[in-house]
């Protein structure tokens, strides 16, 4: 069959014109801004990551006007305004977020309306640094959000940054990367470039992980996870569809950890999709080595420790009828299977009971 493909442009398959990754990276950081020629960076941050963002104000030294550690999950609409607002007040010309998606998410909803550079400084595995994509939560429902002015300028890698995170935190991070290169198969907007990056990002994580969950302080082990991370980030950049729209509904509108959404629902989001995507599915199979994705997935998050069914992080039973008509509402029309409330209910479902999925014939 003749090759046939065109790709959607704008924020689709775009990627940080900079990535600097290592050991020590980020002890760099001011050389990057002064890359950029800014001048009067503010530093994001989680409160919990606090720590870490005062030794990058540190390192930034008279480049940084300040830092600000309010940074929260699904980036509630409310703190984003009051956010831009100040950063505005303190005439910014440039962003460091330092941390996972709550502060890279909300250094992207600042420059969404603020249009200055930013600079990225993941601390997790999330791979929400590498994209111009992000969901806010507007209402008690998590809404996506598009634009090249949240792409980052640069990306800055430092394994031994992750070496503290706990190894329950920094598998749902890794599980939400090998989302990304799942979800981003079998989608029309991703390129055949995305789509490599997606295979070798999950057989990335798929070996890394178990070697971080066995070994913590295992700096190779770490770099390997984070280099997984930064291809699903990348695949991201093709696009996302029913996994990543479900996974917002149940941390945007039940507090669901973003990590633990994805996790919970990877196997039986992959499993129904199996049927409708075969050859993107079989291609992704190929890349982890493994003959059932949806298995391999569900056995390597029950054997790093995570939970496997939704009850386990108290979301209740009779939310499913609702949580799978929001996901139907806000759905992006990407999926290859139909994005039905029956077929979200049956998702829900198995996610609930933590059954193994079975495998595609």
């Amino acid at each position: 069959m003749m090759r046939e493909f065109s790709t959607p442009g704008d924020i689709y398959n775009a990627l940080p014109p900079r990535v600097v990754f290592g050991v020590g990276a980020s002890d760099r950081v001011g050389e990057e801004v002064d890359r950029l020629g800014a001048k009067r960076a503010l530093v994001l941050s989680t409160p919990g990551r606090s720590g870490m963002a005062e030794r990058v104000v540190e390192r930034l030294g008279g480049r940084c006007v300040g830092l600000m550690p309010e940074a929260i999950s699904q980036v509630p609409i409310e703190l984003l305004h009051r956010t831009r607002a100040k950063a505005r007040g303190m005439d910014v010309d440039c962003l460091v977020s330092v941390g996972g998606g709550a502060s890279i998410g909300l250094g992207k909803g600042i420059a969404l309306d603020l249009d200055v550079p930013v600079i990225t400084v993941p601390t997790t595995y999330s791979g929400s640094e590498m994209t111009g994509f992000c969901g806010i939560t507007i209402e008690g429902v998590k809404r996506m959000h598009q634009s090249l002015r949240m792409l980052a300028s640069t990306v800055i890698y430092d394994p031994a940054l992750s070496v503290s995170l706990p190894v329950a935190v920094s598998a749902a991070s890794a599980l939400n990367a090998l989302a990304h290169c799942v979800d981003v198969i079998y989608v029309p907007t991703a390129s055949p470039v995305i789509i490599q990056a997606a295979g070798e990002g999950a057989r990335a994580i798929l070996d890394a992980l178990p070697r971080v969950a066995r070994q913590p302080d295992d700096l190779e082990a770490r770099a390997d996870l984070l280099y997984g991370a930064y291809l699903a980030g990348a695949a991201l950049t093709g696009g996302f569809a029913l996994q990543h729209g479900l996974a917002h509904v149940l941390g945007g509108t039940y507090g669901v950890p973003h990590g633990l959404s994805h996790s919970l629902v990877l196997p039986h989001v992959t499993a129904y999709n199996a049927r409708f995507a075969p050859a993107g599915m079989a291609k992704l199979a190929a890349s982890m080595g493994v003959t059932d994705v949806a298995g391999a997935i569900f056995d390597m998050t029950k054997a790093v420790g995570l939970p496997i069914r939704l009850t386990e992080v108290g979301f209740d039973g009779g939310a499913i009828d609702e949580a799978a008509r929001i996901t139907v509402e806000t759905d992006n029309g990407l999926n290859p299977g139909p994005v039905t409330v029956e077929a979200v209910r049956g998702i829900l479902e198995a996610a609930l009971a933590g059954r193994r999925p079975e495998p595609v014939a």
